[in-house]
C-alpha cells in the first residue's frame, strides 16, 4: 500500500459504518431445509414496545409489497391478534423464540375484532400483506432471520 491510498483508510471505514447504519431492518423467511436461499425479504418497522405493539398496521391505508411490521415480544407466550381499525388485509407469521415459524393466520379481514392466534408460544409475528405466504410458499417450520437489526423488546 502506497501512502496515498493510506491516506483514505479513515475514510473508507468511516464510509462503511455510516452505510451499515442506514440499513433498513429487514426480515428474511428461509425455508426449514437448512441452509438455502431466503424465500423472501421484507422490509420492517419494529413494534418491540407495548405501545407500537398496541397501534401496530392500524389507520394504514396501505402496506408496500415488500414492506412488514415485526412485533417483538419480551418472551415467548401465546399471543392473539385483531384487525381493529386495521385497513388492510393481512397474513401473520407466528414464530418461537428461535424464529421457527409455528402458525400462520392467512388473509386476515379489515376491522374485525376476531381474536387470532396460532397454537403455541410466539415470540415474534411478521405481519405482511395478505396473499403473502401463499406467494411466496411460506409454511409452519421456515425461519424468520433478522438483517439489520438485533431483535428485542423494549419492554
Amino acid at each position: 500500500m502506497t501512502r496515498n491510498s493510506l491516506r483514505f483508510l479513515p475514510l473508507a471505514a468511516l464510509l462503511a459504518i455510516a452505510l451499515s447504519a442506514c440499513a433498513k431492518p429487514q426480515v428474511a423467511i428461509r425455508p426449514s431445509g437448512g441452509d438455502a436461499a431466503a424465500i423472501a425479504t421484507v422490509k420492517v418497522e419494529i413494534a418491540d414496545t407495548p405501545a407500537k405493539r398496541e397501534i401496530g398496521l392500524m389507520y394504514r391505508k396501505r402496506l408496500a409489497p415488500d414492506a412488514g411490521m415485526i412485533f417483538i415480544f419480551p418472551k415467548a407466550l401465546p399471543v392473539r391478534f385483531w384487525m381493529k381499525n386495521t385497513e388492510i388485509p393481512l397474513d401473520m407469521i407466528f414464530a418461537n423464540g428461535e424464529g421457527r415459524i409455528i402458525g400462520i393466520v392467512t388473509n386476515a379481514a379489515p376491522y374485525s375484532e376476531r381474536l387470532l392466534a396460532v397454537g403455541g408460544n410466539s415470540k415474534y409475528v411478521l405481519e405482511v400483506n395478505a396473499g403473502f405466504c401463499k406467494r411466496f410458499g411460506v409454511k409452519a417450520g421456515d425461519y424468520l432471520e433478522f438483517r439489520g437489526f438485533t431483535p428485542r423488546a423494549a419492554n
